[in-house]
């Protein structure tokens, strides 16, 4: 059975460039292919760029949880829970 993945990227300060930070493109591409290596169906890619890791009130936690909660949603990539 595949997984239905929530990609899940977060960088607490801006590291200076325009749009997206370099860091939230990398951890996107990273868990892209951890997804795709895994066979995972990846239902979408929740970013808080910008925001603090101190709480849970991110916009894109909270729009990831609410998928969870609907039962989109089977499993959750971090980057940094992979220590890649």
């Amino acid at each position: 059975m595949n997984k239905s993945a929530a990609l899940y990227c977060r960088l607490s300060k801006d590291d200076l460039s325009f749009g997206e930070s370099s860091s939230i493109s990398t951890q996107k591409m990273i868990l892209r292919k951890y997804a795709q290596m895994k066979n995972w169906n990846i239902y979408d890619i929740y970013v808080d760029d910008g925001w603090s890791g101190a709480n849970f009130d991110r916009p894109g936690f909270k729009r990831m949880i609410a998928d969870i909660e609907a039962g989109h949603i089977s499993i959750v990539a971090v980057k940094d829970f992979f220590g890649l």
